[in-house]
């Protein structure tokens, strides 16, 4: 069912998803390129600033000359330079060295017991200043990125890349990246059939909710676009909605329903089909036959009526459509029955004297709901006659048959958009059983494939 429409929908997801992608691959890897260039300089930095910062330091210079001499010392046996300078020199002023640096090392021990703090600052201050320009790099979001890709055991330039995107806070999706998918929408929702003006309404949608979107850290570009296409077609698709068995179980019985529509949609086979979901809702029902101008109408009818086990009120062909339904109310009435359901003779909205009957209907009767029938296959045609009808006589809902036969889906999107009147039922097959009360939400999921 509807499975045109929802390759298209799948198609232009996929578009946007690919196009924002592929910008993001783009930005990602300037990031990346950018990074590894402050990397590069960033050891030539660390070694010239420490330098450069030595002059400013009395104690640490004093400190560091005391070490050089004691080691110097210390390591005097082993270093081959030392033991030269020593030989080339009297034997006294060898003596004199060796006092020499014995007291400097045990200067440099006393300074190092009395100032270790600024040792430690000396020894600390070159590396954090080697380091600062890698934590430029990276959010918090970059960092939280790069570890969880250490506990997967993955590395190299992807983590870069994905630490870069994250810290950037990157727009994902921007007006030219759905320029193009957006017109190809466009084109797919009106060769399915969806009516201009509600298709219209959902790129307007589609614009407002991805425009400026961010992608968070747990989406896909294919989760956003889905959620958008998710909303904007309910918002069109759930218009005029109600509870329709609420609406049956609150009202006075008993209820009457009255349903048109043209010639060969299948109203008195869909009569038939609700006459046995109301009998497993609980309800009783009495059909009555109000199509008093086709030849067979009433053949028809009684054949599902009997085949149901129901009562059917009929009156000889030419008789007053009104005067039939009025007495299936008094029947109902007498016997307790909870719900009429009353046919009526096929019609164009065009058809004077037949919609003029339908106002009799409504001026004798009084129904409680009058329902449009037409076929899903018929796509816009059904479209634009729910709205003449419901402009010639108001109605209050619309029952969709045929609707498994249909890949398009445009009459399930548009007719309550544009009656502002919901749809109730779809019917989806020949049998009794075969009508599924209509419901937005479940009917979004299946044209965006998440009920699989």
């Amino acid at each position: 069912m509807f499975d045109g429409l929802k390759k298209k929908l799948n198609r232009f997801r996929n578009d946007v998803e690919e196009t924002a992608e592929e910008k993001a691959e783009a930005a990602a890897d300037e990031a990346e390129t950018e990074a590894d260039a402050e990397a590069e300089s960033a050891p030539a930095d660390a070694a010239v600033e420490p330098e450069a910062s030595e002059p400013s330091d009395a104690d640490s210079v004093g400190d560091a000359d005391a070490d050089s001499e004691a080691d110097a010392v210390d390591d005097a046996p082993a270093d081959a330079e030392p033991a030269t300078d020593a030989d080339a020199a009297p034997e006294q002023a060898a003596a004199t060295a060796e006092v020499d640096a014995e007291s400097a090392a045990a200067t440099a021990a006393v300074d190092a017991e009395a100032e270790p703090a600024a040792d430690a600052e000396a020894v600390d201050e070159p590396e954090a200043e080697e380091a600062e320009p890698r934590e430029s790099l990276a959010s918090d979001a970059a960092k939280a990125a790069l570890a969880e890709e250490d506990e997967d055991g993955s590395s190299g330039p992807g983590r870069l890349r994905r630490a870069a995107a994250f810290a950037t806070g990157k727009v994902v999706i921007e007006e030219e990246d759905l320029e193009d998918p957006l017109w190809e929408l466009e084109m797919a929702l009106l060769q399915s059939d969806v009516e201009m003006q509600v298709a219209e309404e959902i790129l307007e949608t589609i614009r407002e909710k991805l425009i400026g979107e961010t992608r968070k850290q747990v989406q896909s570009t294919g989760q956003l676009v889905s959620e958008a296409l998710h909303d904007a077609l309910y918002e069109v698709i759930s218009v005029g909605q109600f509870d329709f068995d609420q609406r049956i179980a609150e009202a006075d019985k008993p209820v009457t329903l009255i349903f048109t529509g043209i010639n060969g949609v299948g109203k008195t086979t869909t009569i038939a089909k609700l006459a046995k979901y109301f009998e497993k809702q609980g309800y009783s029902t009495v059909l009555a036959n109000g199509d008093t101008y086709r030849a067979g109408a009433n053949e028809q009818i009684r054949e599902h009526a009997e085949a149901l086990g129901k009562k059917l009120i009929a009156h000889e062909q030419g008789g007053d459509p009104a005067a039939v339904i009025y007495d299936g109310v008094e029947y109902a009435e007498a016997h307790d029955i909870d719900i009429v359901l009353g046919d009526t003779a096929g019609r164009l909205h065009t058809s004077n004297d037949l919609m003029a009957q339908l106002e009799k209907i409504d001026r004798v009767v009084g129904p409680d709901l009058t329902l449009f029938v037409d076929e899903a296959v018929a796509g816009q045609d059904a479209v634009e006659r729910a709205r003449q009808f419901n402009d010639a006589a108001a109605i209050d809902g619309a029952i969709l048959t045929k609707a498994d036969a249909d890949s398009n889906g445009g009459a399930a999107i548009s007719i309550a958009y544009v009656t502002g009147k919901p749809i109730l039922f779809l019917g989806v097959g020949q049998g009794y059983d075969h009508i599924e009360k209509f419901d937005p939400e479940q009917m979004v999921e299946r044209l965006l494939g998440e009920d699989e």
